[in-house]
């Protein structure tokens, strides 16, 4: 799918990766919806990016808040040809640690944010994305990206919440690709390892170092444009469906 003209909702998209790709795929021709909670730098990203960008004030995890939102859209920029998911959260806690077992209510609100609010965008944008023209020869009406992590795969100690919102996320993904199909719809998730987010921006930089050498090569974090760059070749690239990609410099998580 040629990204010129199309219509991306980018969920996170005032920070981080999210903000990655905002800025991206506006350079790269598309009008883009941020959604986000943070309304500063919201503003101050899309205000940026200027005319072909919009903030909306999203809780991804309220069902009449995105479809608002995507309402919006729809009236604003005429379609929604892309959905990509960025909007997320991580914390640290043990199964039992030293104050007693998981905090039920932590571990649920990660994967309602996660998992829950991954799966309430993205059906509500796909929705509006069957009911659209094609935009390819074969047929083609909209891209889905999510984004796990390498913890759906190999989560450290104090990552449970977190690495079963991210399995999820990638457990979902085939399952959504062929419950799509026939409506021209494609999704596909990425999954990043280290990459250089703002979080790490207030961490020492010896503890950076070390981070990065457990990266195989390069050893360094990721940049927050490489999984712009990898959702690019995803959209535009139409044989690509159902997979979940893992853009980690090869690193294998270890247990802390």
């Amino acid at each position: 799918m040629d990204i010129q003209d199309k219509v991306a909702v980018v969920t996170g998209g005032a920070s981080g990766i999210g903000e990655a790709n905002a800025r991206r795929f506006a350079e790269l021709g598309a009008k883009v919806a941020i959604f986000d909670r943070d309304d500063e730098k919201g503003e101050t990203v899309a205000g940026e990016i200027g005319d072909n960008a919009r903030y909306y004030r999203v809780d991804v995890t309220k069902e009449d808040d995105v479809a608002a939102a995507v309402k919006s859209v729809v009236s604003d920029f005429g379609a929604i040809h892309i959905c990509m998911n960025f909007a997320g959260i991580a914390i640290g806690e043990k199964t039992v640690g030293k104050n007693g077992p998981h905090a039920l209510d932590s571990f649920r609100r990660v994967i309602d944010i996660n998992l829950v609010g991954t799966f309430n965008v993205l059906r509500l944008c796909a929705e509006v994305m069957s009911g659209q023209d094609p935009v390819t020869e074969d047929g083609q009406r909209g891209v889905i990206v999510n984004t796990a992590s390498v913890a759906a795969y190999e989560g450290q100690m104090g990552q449970a919440a977190y690495s079963a919102s991210k399995g999820g996320i990638v457990g979902m993904t085939l399952p959504i690709a062929r419950d799509l199909a026939q409506a021209g719809i494609r999704c596909n998730t990425i999954v990043p390892g280290l990459i250089h987010t703002p979080l790490f921006d207030a961490m020492e930089q010896k503890v950076v170092d070390a981070l990065s050498a457990t990266v195989l090569n390069p050893r360094r974090l990721g940049k927050p444009d490489e999984i712009a760059r990898t959702a690019q070749w995803i959209v535009e690239t139409d044989y690509v469906n159902g997979e979940s990609i893992r853009v980690d410099g090869g690193i294998r998580m270890q247990p802390r």
